[in-house]
């Protein structure tokens, strides 16, 4: 499996992210994102609130040193919650398991949690291997894909002592 690390965002990245953010297939997939990906402007303004966010943690995945997705760690109403995005050449390689488990040891907070549409069953193949369970399912209108799709909630405990 090649080397990968979490880095953090830089300007030079905002390309590489917008294309992959809008990937057809990785929107399909995703379903939970922007109502119209092709919208520079849009990603733009969106993705300068999270940087200028303290509360997410925003990093650039790369493997090998080049880009393959990003991964980040954010508040809503007080629980934390980690969320990723692989971009497609890097997809069925370890990739997202490999960034999501250093994403999580950099975290120090319990429970985490995440957020995954119910069809992305590669995500859902993830974080389970890093440990997530499920802890309820809503159905809501999903942005990227204009029609309403199952979402899967999902958290990760505290270690026992011991364990």
């Amino acid at each position: 499996m090649a080397h990968i690390e979490l880095r953090d965002l830089d300007d030079d990245d905002l390309d590489a992210v917008f294309e992959m953010m809008r990937d057809p297939q990785s929107v399909e997939m995703a379903a939970f994102t922007a109502s119209d990906p092709d919208d520079r402007a849009a990603f733009d303004a969106w993705i300068a609130r999270e940087r200028g966010s303290d509360a997410v943690t925003l990093f650039v995945v790369t493997e090998r040193g080049g880009f393959a997705g990003t991964a980040a760690v954010f508040t809503v109403d007080g629980d934390r919650e980690v969320t990723f995005w692989i971009a497609r050449h890097a997809w069925a390689r370890g990739v997202a398991t490999s960034a999501l488990r250093l994403l999580i040891a950099r975290e120090p907070i319990r429970p985490l949690f995440a957020r995954t549409a119910a069809g992305n069953t590669r995500a859902l193949a993830v974080l389970e291997k890093c440990g997530f369970t499920e802890v309820s399912r809503t159905t809501s209108f999903a942005p990227g894909v204009r029609r309403e799709v199952e979402e899967v909630l999902l958290t990760l405990l505290p270690a026992l002592d011991g364990a």
